[in-house]
């Protein structure tokens, strides 16, 4: 006769541990969906990143000799000056960042809207609980992953650096790591996370708020079904919101953190996130604000679809209910 603790044993991995199981399969999708994308993320971040104003300041001649350029010439560019494999460097960092930032915001959503704020009993959920679920969820997600991020921009700059006859900073992403944290410690790997964690909040908001209301309102209100139609459409939405609300932020963000920095590890160019934007603006207007936005939105689409659909795969797969 089996005991409790025998059926528990027997029960599938999603049943008892069903947060960890969520986080690594969302870890899962959104590694799908950052190798197909991630020559557009390493494009909209040489773009954020060029013509900076504060440059001048340290009398660094990169302001001269990187010409603004579209985002299909920065990326022809990067591959005849610096090789085809160059659009992915910087990839290795981006997996890990993804699988944190993903596995964290999707269970603290979930977590939030089935167990904090809870749905009525028609199954709706309210667009507010939504929105703060989203940023929240944005929050935690990307502050566990900030070293990750940090490295990830700091590596994507690395080919304009020797392009430019500077030295290389890092030889791997372990090797970036360390550097990192010997010159500013652990609050090194923070750097720039307010920024950060403003731009992540923006994001989820547009992105999980958006998918989750789309997604429940056509199944709820129009003959689509729960099935793959349904989560393209609703990621096809996610994608544009997100890119629109998060793009000044992360430009701003790109800046904080690709910085140099002193030997205490404090930024040489802006002191906070409100500096760098009252500089951008200052210097280069408001609309250096949306560099970037084009290859952002063109590969936040993409990135969303990729990622929604494979998530809801899976999910099925391992026998999780849907999102």
């Amino acid at each position: 006769m089996s005991t409790p603790d025998d059926a528990e044993r027997l029960s599938p991995l999603v049943q008892r541990w069903p947060r960890a199981s969520k986080f690594l399969l969302s870890g899962c999708a959104a590694t799908v969906a950052e190798l197909a994308t991630f020559p557009l993320d390493l494009t909209k971040t040489r773009l954020q990143i060029q013509g900076e104003a504060a440059l001048a300041r340290l009398g660094d001649g990169a302001t001269e000799s990187a010409p603004y350029r579209g985002m299909v010439r920065t990326a022809l560019g990067i591959v005849q000056e610096e090789g085809f494999l160059k659009l992915w460097q910087g990839v290795a960092p981006a997996i890990y960042r993804h699988i944190v930032y993903s596995g964290g915001r999707m269970v603290t959503y979930e977590h939030l809207r089935e167990v904090v704020f809870g749905k009525s009993e028609d199954k709706h959920y309210p667009l507010w609980k939504s929105v703060i679920g989203g940023m929240m969820a944005g929050v935690v997600g990307q502050f566990l992953a900030n070293p990750t991020d940090l490295v990830k921009v700091q590596m994507q700059m690395e080919g304009k650096r020797k392009l430019e006859g500077k030295p290389p900073r890092f030889r791997g992403v372990h090797h970036a790591f360390a550097k990192i944290l010997a010159e500013g410690g652990i609050r090194g790997l923070w750097a720039g996370w307010v920024p950060n964690i403003q731009r992540a909040a923006l994001v989820n908001m547009g992105d999980l708020t958006t998918y989750d209301t789309v997604k429940h309102y056509l199944v709820l209100n129009t003959p689509l079904e729960d099935n793959i139609t349904t989560h393209g459409l609703s990621s096809l939405c996610s994608g544009l919101v997100a890119s629109i609300l998060g793009t000044p932020a992360d430009v701003i963000k790109s800046r904080i953190m690709n910085q140099p920095r002193d030997k205490q590890g404090r930024g040489l160019l802006y002191k906070s996130s409100t500096d760098c934007l009252i500089q951008a603006v200052q210097g280069e207007g408001f609309l250096s604000l949306y560099k970037g936005f084009l290859p952002s939105w063109l590969r936040m689409t993409p990135w969303s679809l990729v990622f929604w659909l494979t998530y809801e795969k899976i999910r099925e797969m391992s026998g999780v209910s849907p999102f």
